[in-house]
């Protein structure tokens, strides 16, 4: 602080009333001025220092500018500048939150990826009228073993894989009893003679009977039977036929040697 000086005053002739007032005022004034310009002194001095200190304690780190200029919402507001708020901590809640939200849909969607789903879609169409397909009955089992005779064995025993080249039963002990009893009566060919033998009248009579097969049969609302189908036997050529039943009948069938095939189409 600047110190004040004063200057006297020198001896004038007798003032008036109202210059003597002028002159104190003046010095007022002098000695206030130079007060306030030495308080304005101490203010700016202690503002400095201050002022110093907070620019100190305000000075960005290296993360609070990162945050500052980082495109990520509301990072900017978890680390400003200054002293912590509870802004901020609503802010940092607020932003967790959200990262959690995003881990956990990432997770859900990534684990649905992983599980390779696939959608099949189906239509269901509904016709008034169909063709009726070939419909084809076969019996694995292709002959009826109570229906052969002792001249069926003689000639297609070891066709039927039942006797052997020497017209033997081969293995007799893994035969079923009944079986064995069956086979050891029929396949006696002592002094015997056989006979003519055909494949055709084999098939026809020792084959399985549509009739016996069938349980129940059931087109269009229309109750249907053995009689609506034809039997065909087959040997080598394939074979078309027409018959009257349902309507137009259609058979046809395509078989080998050993198979009996009955088809309809309508």
């Amino acid at each position: 602080m600047q110190p004040c000086s004063l200057h006297p005053i020198p001896l004038l002739p007798p003032l008036s009333t109202h210059t003597v007032t002028y002159l104190w005022v003046s010095v007022y004034w002098g000695l206030l001025g130079c007060g306030a310009e030495g308080v304005m002194m101490d203010l700016k001095e202690s503002c400095g220092s201050e002022g110093s200190h907070e620019s100190s304690s305000l000075h960005p780190s290296s993360w609070q500018a990162f945050s500052h200029t980082s495109t990520l919402h509301g990072l900017r507001f978890i680390f400003p500048y200054g002293r912590p708020t509870p802004r901020r901590l609503l802010w940092a809640a607020a932003l967790l939150a959200c990262l959690g939200l995003l881990a956990l849909e990432s997770f859900e969607r990534l684990a649905y990826f992983l599980s390779y789903p696939h959608v099949t879609s189906v239509d269901a169409v509904v016709s008034g009228s169909l063709v009726f397909p070939a419909v084809t009955v076969c019996n694995l089992n292709a002959y009826r073993f109570s229906r052969l005779s002792r001249n069926d064995l003689y000639h297609a025993g070891e066709l039927l894989a039942l006797l052997d080249v020497h017209l033997r039963i081969p293995e007799p002990q893994l035969a079923e009893p009944h079986v064995l009893a069956f086979l050891t009566d029929k396949a006696n060919f002592t002094a015997y003679r056989p006979k003519s033998f055909s494949m055709r009248e084999f098939t026809e009579r020792v084959g399985h009977d549509l009739k016996e097969m069938m349980l129940y049969c059931r087109y269009q609302g229309q109750e249907c039977s053995h009689k609506d189908f034809k039997t065909v036997s087959l040997l080598i050529v394939s074979l078309s036929l027409l018959r009257s039943g349902m309507g137009q009948i259609s058979c046809s069938a395509v078989e080998s040697l050993t198979q009996k095939a009955l088809s309809v189409k309508c």
